[in-house]
């Protein structure tokens, strides 16, 4: 799964890796929480991090990763 705006995750669905688009921080927001529970990998721009901060560490059974 990757979250972000669209120029920055888009090559990720070349590959397969399904994508939400969020350019804001209410998307981000709501992206992340309706996230499915058989989700264990999130890909996320450093924009959609940020606007997830306070957020990453509650949901253990993901791992998020920080694109650079």
């Amino acid at each position: 799964m990757g979250i972000g705006s669209t120029h920055e995750i888009e090559g990720f669905a070349l590959a397969g890796v399904h994508v939400i688009a969020a350019s804001t921080d209410a998307e981000v927001t709501a992206a992340w929480a309706g996230l499915d529970s058989n989700v264990g990998l999130v890909i996320l721009s450093p924009a959609a991090a940020r606007g997830l901060q306070d957020q990453l560490g509650a949901r253990q059974d993901l791992l998020a990763v920080v694109m650079p």
